[in-house]
């Protein structure tokens, strides 16, 4: 199979299970969402917040370490899987028994501590699982994260529910998320043939180590960067608050999830194969740029402009006063198809120290920015704003090592970005101009508007992107149609 076709075969997969994942999982929390308060959505996001912190310890740097490396045996996974459930143990304890610290931290909220205990079980979980899926990854064998993620996310969505109709609160909220974790455990077991041997290779240690800390760090700032207004304004506001920036992230970084990081988890390990080709590696960054920006641009400008009514048919007019974030946060996700290609281009060409310091360049000015925010603004509007000032700047931070490292500088990329962008703003205007004139003249129905406004807006993108000959769109199509007539060729000869 060529390179191309693996790669297609791998993102549609790879598309599928994120699609089928956060569409289940979209639909429990619109349910919950329901049921529930802000403020038990608020209190879980700080508790998600330390766990995912810990978690970083246990899935990241080690674990990209084995897909970058050319050789890797078993001898390498189990050595990963070994430090990895050791090192799970050790962070689940911390938690246990910081978490009446935590608690009196954030206002003396006692039901926190038995929450962080509980869920803090997700991190051995995570453990269990995370070799699987380095080895998934590095083999391009994505059709089973699909099985895998589907099959875990529908009966711990129904678990999270049923508890919420019964009137548990917040532990719904844990019943969902520790069940999943435990479920995709059990599916990946039985599914992905690799077991760990009683080995362990402390030379081998040293030499995943030397890339994967440098990742381990650079996850570590990331994570803390992105969870960091969390943390501040559950401490500064009610937790209500925090329940509405919550869920007005929650609805761009749905598709974020589903299309770019489909994009991305299938492009490290196809980069990685073509290290050594800088021609190649420069021709698959550009159209990664090129396709993700295209498809996820528009999604954010009309999610930003259909904020409103999309909220109101969805949660519930007492989610409204999260709208407002649901359009900062469009426009701070717009720029991670550039983030994430570079960052994946440069942990492929094996310069994880250059991956680090851009780590902590991006933060050193992005703690500052929110620091002024929180001091200027005193809101929580205000410092979900900062995110939104750093964004662009990170695109610029990003590019900057690929001008020497591909050739593929922050001016060629923005030639490639910028259509899809204007474009992309210039739909999102029509349909929220539309959406405020229908509404006044005719007083549609939040969801009628949010049908006619998101027709009118796909039809608006892709007339003009095929009137003005995007090349993108024509690759899409061809592309589409190659991976069909190979499909359907490879039935035949079944």
């Amino acid at each position: 199979m060529s390179l191309k076709t693996s790669v297609i075969t791998s993102l549609i997969w790879k598309f599928l299970e994120r699609i089928g994942t956060q569409g289940v999982s979209f639909i429990v929390a619109i349910v919950l969402a329901r049921l529930l308060s802000p403020a038990d959505f608020g209190l879980i996001a700080i508790v998600t917040v330390f766990v995912t912190m810990a978690n970083v310890f246990v899935q990241s740097g080690l674990n990209t370490a084995l897909i970058q490396k050319k050789n890797a045996d078993n001898l390498d996974f189990s050595t990963v899987f070994f430090s990895c459930l050791a090192l799970a143990a050790v962070l689940y304890m911390g938690l246990f028994f910081s978490a009446p610290f935590i608690a009196e931290f954030y206002n003396n909220q006692s039901e926190l501590v038995p929450v962080i205990r509980v869920l803090g079980l997700m991190l051995p979980l995570g453990a269990l699982n995370s070799i699987q899926e380095a080895y998934v990854a590095r083999n391009m064998m994505f059709k089973k994260l699909f099985y895998r993620s589907v099959g875990a996310v529908i009966p711990a969505g129904i678990i999270g529910v049923v508890c919420a109709y019964l009137g548990i609160g917040i532990w719904s909220l844990v019943a969902q998320q520790l069940s999943n974790a435990f479920l995709i455990c059990v599916i990946m077991w039985f599914t992905v043939k690799w077991r760990p041997s009683l080995a362990f290779s402390f030379e081998r240690w040293k030499g995943l180590f030397s890339f994967g800390w440098k990742l381990l760090c650079s996850s570590l700032l990331d994570t803390f960067y992105y969870n960091i207004r969390d943390l501040v304004i559950g401490k500064l506001f009610t937790p209500a608050d925090l329940g509405f920036y919550n869920r007005g992230d929650q609805f761009p970084k749905l598709i974020i999830t589903n299309i770019n990081a489909s994009i991305q988890s299938v492009l490290l390990p196809s980069l990685s194969t073509v290290q050594d080709d800088r021609v190649r590696l420069k021709a698959l960054a550009r159209r990664s740029i090129k396709t993700s920006s295209f498809l996820i641009l528009p999604m954010m400008a009309g999610l930003a402009a259909l904020a409103q009514p999309l909220t109101l048919v969805l949660l519930g007019e007492k989610w409204l006063p999260a709208v407002p974030f649901i359009q900062i946060c469009c426009f701070s996700y717009a720029f991670w198809p550039i983030h994430t290609t570079n960052l994946s281009a440069i942990n492929a060409v094996g310069r994880s120290d250059v991956f680090l310091k851009l780590e902590i360049i991006k933060k050193s000015y992005g703690l500052t920015i929110l620091a002024i925010a929180v001091y200027a603004f005193r809101s929580p509007l205000g410092i979900a704003m900062s995110a939104a000032i750093t964004a662009p700047l990170g695109s610029f931070v990003n590019a900057y090592p690929n001008k020497k490292l591909l050739d593929y500088g922050f001016a060629e990329q923005m030639k490639d970005f910028l259509p899809s962008f204007f474009l992309s703003v210039a739909m999102g205007a029509t349909i929220y101009l539309g959406g405020n004139f229908l509404t006044e003249r005719l007083n549609l129905a939040p969801i009628l508007l949010m049908v006619v406004s998101a027709v009118v807006g796909i039809l608006l993108y892709f007339g003009l992107a095929k009137v003005l000959h995007f090349e993108c769109l024509d690759y899409l199509i061809k592309t589409i149609k190659e991976w069909k007539f190979k499909s359907n060729k490879a039935d035949l000869e079944k």
